[in-house]
Protein backbone atom coordinates (compact mmCIF):
# COMPACT_ATOMS: atom_id res chain seq x y z
CA UNK A 1 0.00 0.00 0.00
CA UNK A 2 1.50 3.45 -1.40
CA UNK A 3 1.97 5.92 1.89
CA UNK A 4 0.61 9.24 -0.17
CA UNK A 5 2.51 12.21 1.55
CA UNK A 6 2.43 16.09 0.15
CA UNK A 7 5.20 18.42 1.23
CA UNK A 8 3.63 22.05 1.47
CA UNK A 9 6.15 24.36 1.13
CA UNK A 10 5.72 27.86 3.04
CA UNK A 11 5.63 30.84 1.20
CA UNK A 12 6.24 34.13 2.50
CA UNK A 13 3.55 37.01 1.88
CA UNK A 14 0.03 35.59 0.78
CA UNK A 15 0.91 35.92 -3.24
CA UNK A 16 2.41 32.17 -4.35
CA UNK A 17 3.50 31.56 -7.48
CA UNK A 18 1.50 28.58 -8.23
CA UNK A 19 4.02 27.13 -10.79
CA UNK A 20 6.55 26.62 -8.56
CA UNK A 21 4.53 25.11 -6.17
CA UNK A 22 4.69 20.90 -6.55
CA UNK A 23 1.68 19.58 -8.13
CA UNK A 24 0.02 16.01 -7.31
CA UNK A 25 -2.55 13.96 -9.59
CA UNK A 26 -6.10 12.40 -8.79
CA UNK A 27 -6.58 9.25 -9.96
CA UNK A 28 -9.48 6.87 -9.57
CA UNK A 29 -10.97 6.47 -6.26
CA UNK A 30 -11.26 2.81 -6.34
CA UNK A 31 -7.61 1.10 -7.75
CA UNK A 32 -5.39 4.66 -9.04
CA UNK A 33 -6.11 4.20 -12.35
CA UNK A 34 -5.52 6.87 -14.57
CA UNK A 35 -8.70 9.20 -15.02
CA UNK A 36 -10.46 10.36 -18.46
CA UNK A 37 -9.74 13.87 -17.41
CA UNK A 38 -6.62 15.49 -15.64
CA UNK A 39 -6.38 17.05 -11.82
CA UNK A 40 -3.61 18.67 -10.60
CA UNK A 41 -3.56 20.08 -6.94
CA UNK A 42 -0.83 22.24 -5.67
CA UNK A 43 -0.63 23.65 -1.69
CA UNK A 44 1.32 26.14 -0.12
CA UNK A 45 1.03 27.79 3.65
CA UNK A 46 1.61 31.45 3.17
CA UNK A 47 1.31 34.10 5.81
CA UNK A 48 -1.70 33.44 6.68
CA UNK A 49 -3.61 30.91 4.99
CA UNK A 50 -3.27 27.21 3.98
CA UNK A 51 -4.06 27.55 0.24
CA UNK A 52 -5.11 24.61 -2.41
CA UNK A 53 -5.54 24.79 -6.16
CA UNK A 54 -7.19 22.09 -8.23
CA UNK A 55 -6.31 22.26 -11.67
CA UNK A 56 -9.19 20.70 -13.61
CA UNK A 57 -9.41 19.84 -17.13
CA UNK A 58 -12.98 19.71 -18.00
CA UNK A 59 -15.37 18.90 -20.88
CA UNK A 60 -18.70 19.32 -19.88
CA UNK A 61 -19.99 21.39 -16.40
CA UNK A 62 -22.79 20.07 -14.35
CA UNK A 63 -23.34 22.64 -11.79
CA UNK A 64 -26.77 24.15 -10.89
CA UNK A 65 -26.12 24.79 -7.12
CA UNK A 66 -26.47 28.25 -5.84
CA UNK A 67 -26.46 28.40 -1.45
CA UNK A 68 -23.89 27.32 0.98
CA UNK A 69 -24.29 23.92 1.86
CA UNK A 70 -26.34 22.66 -1.03
CA UNK A 71 -25.60 18.94 -1.64
CA UNK A 72 -22.57 19.93 -3.89
CA UNK A 73 -21.22 16.77 -4.44
CA UNK A 74 -24.41 14.95 -6.44
CA UNK A 75 -22.47 17.37 -9.24
CA UNK A 76 -19.17 18.40 -10.36
CA UNK A 77 -16.91 19.62 -7.03
CA UNK A 78 -13.90 19.59 -5.86
CA UNK A 79 -12.94 18.28 -2.26
CA UNK A 80 -10.40 18.48 0.64
CA UNK A 81 -10.47 16.47 3.85
CA UNK A 82 -8.50 17.08 6.58
CA UNK A 83 -7.98 15.88 10.26
CA UNK A 84 -5.51 17.93 11.95
CA UNK A 85 -5.31 15.47 14.78
CA UNK A 86 -5.07 12.01 12.58
CA UNK A 87 -6.47 9.67 14.36
CA UNK A 88 -9.03 9.85 11.76
CA UNK A 89 -12.41 10.49 14.20
CA UNK A 90 -13.28 14.16 13.60
CA UNK A 91 -11.86 15.47 10.38
CA UNK A 92 -13.20 19.05 8.07
CA UNK A 93 -14.67 18.36 4.77
CA UNK A 94 -14.63 21.67 2.24
CA UNK A 95 -16.00 21.39 -1.48
CA UNK A 96 -16.17 24.26 -3.88
CA UNK A 97 -18.02 23.40 -7.12
CA UNK A 98 -17.65 25.26 -10.37
CA UNK A 99 -20.10 28.18 -9.82
CA UNK A 100 -17.76 29.29 -6.66
CA UNK A 101 -20.44 27.39 -4.22
CA UNK A 102 -19.04 26.31 -0.89
CA UNK A 103 -20.24 23.27 1.24
CA UNK A 104 -18.26 23.30 4.62
CA UNK A 105 -18.92 20.80 7.23
CA UNK A 106 -17.14 18.51 10.40
CA UNK A 107 -17.42 15.05 10.36
CA UNK A 108 -18.00 13.08 12.87
CA UNK A 109 -16.58 9.05 12.25
CA UNK A 110 -16.29 6.35 14.07
CA UNK A 111 -14.51 3.34 12.97
CA UNK A 112 -16.73 0.73 10.87
CA UNK A 113 -19.78 3.42 11.22
CA UNK A 114 -21.80 5.55 9.05
CA UNK A 115 -20.20 9.32 9.10
CA UNK A 116 -22.25 11.68 10.72
CA UNK A 117 -22.25 15.12 8.55
CA UNK A 118 -22.90 18.99 10.19
CA UNK A 119 -23.18 21.01 7.40
CA UNK A 120 -23.85 23.95 10.40
CA UNK A 121 -20.18 24.14 10.84
CA UNK A 122 -18.75 26.70 8.24
CA UNK A 123 -15.21 27.50 8.14
CA UNK A 124 -14.58 31.32 9.33
CA UNK A 125 -12.61 33.21 6.93
CA UNK A 126 -12.92 30.95 4.16
CA UNK A 127 -12.22 32.55 0.83
CA UNK A 128 -12.73 30.68 -2.34
CA UNK A 129 -12.40 31.56 -6.10
CA UNK A 130 -13.32 29.73 -9.63
CA UNK A 131 -11.31 30.99 -13.26
CA UNK A 132 -13.37 29.17 -15.85
CA UNK A 133 -12.59 28.94 -19.32
CA UNK A 134 -14.80 28.72 -22.08
CA UNK A 135 -14.42 25.36 -22.79
CA UNK A 136 -14.99 23.93 -19.02
CA UNK A 137 -11.05 23.77 -17.52
CA UNK A 138 -11.40 25.26 -14.71
CA UNK A 139 -8.96 26.58 -11.97
CA UNK A 140 -10.78 26.52 -8.07
CA UNK A 141 -8.56 27.60 -5.47
CA UNK A 142 -9.39 27.44 -1.65
CA UNK A 143 -8.13 29.88 1.27
CA UNK A 144 -7.99 28.22 4.71
CA UNK A 145 -7.40 30.61 7.56
CA UNK A 146 -4.58 29.57 9.37
CA UNK A 147 -6.86 31.09 12.90
CA UNK A 148 -9.60 28.23 11.47
CA UNK A 149 -7.61 25.36 12.85
CA UNK A 150 -7.01 23.84 15.83
CA UNK A 151 -3.68 23.22 15.45
CA UNK A 152 -2.27 25.82 13.39
CA UNK A 153 0.72 24.48 10.87
CA UNK A 154 4.10 24.92 12.00
CA UNK A 155 7.46 23.63 10.12
CA UNK A 156 7.53 20.30 10.74
CA UNK A 157 3.58 19.52 11.94
CA UNK A 158 1.76 16.99 9.38
CA UNK A 159 -2.02 16.45 8.94
CA UNK A 160 -3.49 13.76 7.59
CA UNK A 161 -5.75 14.95 4.38
CA UNK A 162 -7.33 13.59 0.92
CA UNK A 163 -8.12 15.39 -2.22
CA UNK A 164 -11.14 14.63 -4.34
CA UNK A 165 -12.72 15.28 -7.28
CA UNK A 166 -16.46 14.43 -8.80
CA UNK A 167 -16.83 15.02 -12.25
CA UNK A 168 -20.21 14.33 -14.25
CA UNK A 169 -19.60 13.47 -18.04
CA UNK A 170 -21.93 14.01 -21.28
CA UNK A 171 -23.53 11.00 -20.98
CA UNK A 172 -24.80 11.23 -17.14
CA UNK A 173 -22.12 9.19 -16.14
CA UNK A 174 -20.13 10.48 -12.53
CA UNK A 175 -16.65 9.86 -11.95
CA UNK A 176 -14.71 9.66 -9.13
CA UNK A 177 -11.22 10.92 -8.37
CA UNK A 178 -8.77 10.75 -5.65
CA UNK A 179 -5.19 11.78 -4.44
CA UNK A 180 -5.10 8.35 -2.25
CA UNK A 181 -7.41 6.23 -3.16
CA UNK A 182 -9.56 4.58 -0.96
CA UNK A 183 -10.10 1.63 -2.35
CA UNK A 184 -14.26 2.00 -2.29
CA UNK A 185 -15.61 2.94 -5.93
CA UNK A 186 -17.63 6.09 -4.87
CA UNK A 187 -16.70 6.57 -0.96
CA UNK A 188 -13.80 9.68 -0.10
CA UNK A 189 -15.10 8.93 3.59
CA UNK A 190 -12.41 6.09 4.12
CA UNK A 191 -9.58 8.13 7.09
CA UNK A 192 -7.50 5.10 6.69
CA UNK A 193 -6.37 6.10 3.41
CA UNK A 194 -5.91 9.47 3.85
CA UNK A 195 -2.05 10.71 2.92
CA UNK A 196 0.07 12.76 4.93
CA UNK A 197 0.27 16.88 4.67
CA UNK A 198 3.82 17.81 5.79
CA UNK A 199 4.52 21.84 6.39
CA UNK A 200 8.34 22.68 5.73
Amino acid sequence: MIAYEYRCPYVPGDSPDWATIPAVTLASVLNGETPRLRTFVRICRTDAYVRVRFECEDDHVVATYANRDDPLYKEDVVEIFLDEDGNGRFYKELELSPRNVVFDAMIDKEEGQVQKVDPGWNMDGLHTQVEQAPGGDAVCELAMPLAAFDRPPREGMSWRINLYRIDNDAGGGRHYWAWSPTGARNNFHVPSRFGSLIFE
